[in-house]
């Protein structure tokens, strides 16, 4: 998006058009000489079957400044990680793939569950955890970079544009979160980012007021994008949310451990499509409807530690404040995509309306009744100090699996 708006909150790092990838690779390439860049893959191992992961790879193996590429494996059986380390196995980086349900790495659960700081659910936040402790482990990084492996529109320009801000030595950024217009060339996508985050954000300012923490998370213009990289420094006191709410925790994380100077947004992309979930109005535990209800429940929680207090009357005035909002952005978006020749289906649009007005509720009741629940894996500082022993045997746990599958 080639403008230069800066709103004051963070940093805003836009493409206007002037400078090369080659240019990019060049001075990236330059840096990770002294600063090395690692890349997490979180995937499912239905994602090696798509379409998507190998015209990845293809992008990856072309990257030069990549020092380490870690893939953490979920939903895999024997013979499928077996598969996965053949169908990795060209990447000319060093790379680990881990097997995160091999009876090694399941031992190590038990391990941590005895301790009481065992990860509550399976999921894309218990991957990237594992795969950061890994990382910690290695002790070789300094940069970390994460992106999802079903982006359809991939190319390492992404990459490149994604790490530079903290791989940079002159800039002061720890933490820099990718943003882009969900497009498919034919649909304006991102419903759960227009319909629900963007008003709900301005639904609270009128409901509970000014707070630092909703300008903060109003000023990313893709705050739920699944690609950020960090200084792998911040990394033991990051906690990791388990549940759908993992992007807005790390962002509240970044809030609540660095300046606003040293988090900034970067345009990595001038169009983005990967894999879409289902609405799932029929079933509250899956698709939009559990991500939406764990989204809310993320951003009441970091409120609520700030102070704020809620009640059921809150969140009934915050239910309608969110509805209306939401019904005004909804025009918004029609006619800016209607300008741009995409289609938007009003009548499923309003239908996600509803479903997550309803959900705002759902998870302000659940917050009310489990106040004390935490949903965040413990930090990996917290795991060294309870067992020294733990990040270095999760090391050689890889390895062996590594070894013993092939």
């Amino acid at each position: 998006m080639a403008d230069f708006h800066q709103n004051g909150s963070i940093t805003t790092l836009h493409n206007l058009r002037t400078r090369t990838l080659d240019d990019l690779t060049y001075e990236l390439t330059a840096c990770a000489e002294t600063r090395k860049i690692s890349l997490i893959l979180p995937c499912l191992y239905s994602e090696l079957e798509g379409p998507a992961l190998p015209a990845i790879l293809d992008e990856l193996c072309t990257v030069p400044y990549l020092h380490r590429i870690i893939i953490g494996l979920d939903k895999a059986d024997e013979a499928q990680f077996r598969h996965a380390q053949t169908f990795f196995s060209r990447l000319p980086q060093k790379h680990m793939v881990i097997w995160n349900d091999s009876p090694r790495m399941l031992a190590l659960g038990q391990r941590l569950d005895a301790l009481g700081l065992a990860p509550q659910e399976a999921g894309k936040g218990k991957n990237v955890w594992g795969c950061m402790g890994y990382l910690i482990a290695c002790a070789d990084s300094a940069i970390m970079a994460i992106h999802d492996c079903d982006i359809l529109t991939y190319n390492r320009e992404m990459l490149a544009r994604l790490v530079y801000p903290v791989a940079q030595p002159s800039f002061p950024y720890q933490m820099a979160k990718g943003f882009y217009p969900r497009i498919d060339g034919q649909k304006l996508n991102g419903r759960v980012t227009r319909l629900l985050v963007s008003p709900l954000l301005i639904a609270l300012k009128k409901v509970v007021g000014d707070r630092d923490y909703l300008d903060y998370l109003r000023s990313f213009r893709y705050p739920l994008s699944g690609e950020f990289a960090m200084r792998t420094s911040t990394l033991p006191d990051l906690r990791i949310p388990s549940d759908w709410g993992l992007e807005i925790g790390v962002l509240s994380e970044a809030w609540r451990n660095l300046a606003p100077q040293s988090v900034c947004q970067v345009d990595i992309s001038d169009a983005y499509d990967h894999k879409h979930q289902e609405l799932s109005p029929e079933d509250a535990n899956r698709g939009l409807s559990r991500m939406s209800t764990d989204i809310c429940k993320a951003i009441f929680r970091k409120l609520a530690s700030d102070g704020t207090v809620f009640t059921p009357n809150l969140f009934r005035t915050l239910k309608a404040t969110y509805y209306r909002q939401a019904l005004d952005l909804l025009e918004c978006y029609y006619n800016d995509a209607k300008m741009n020749g995409l289609s938007l289906d009003r009548h499923k649009e309003e239908k996600s309306v509803e479903l997550f007005a309803e959900n705002i509720i759902r998870a302000g009741q659940i917050f009310l009744e489990n106040p004390h629940e935490s949903p965040f894996i413990p930090t990996w500082n917290r795991v060294h100090s309870a067992d020294p022993d733990f990040l270095s045997d999760l090391l050689r746990a890889a390895a062996d699996d590594a070894q013993d599958y092939r």
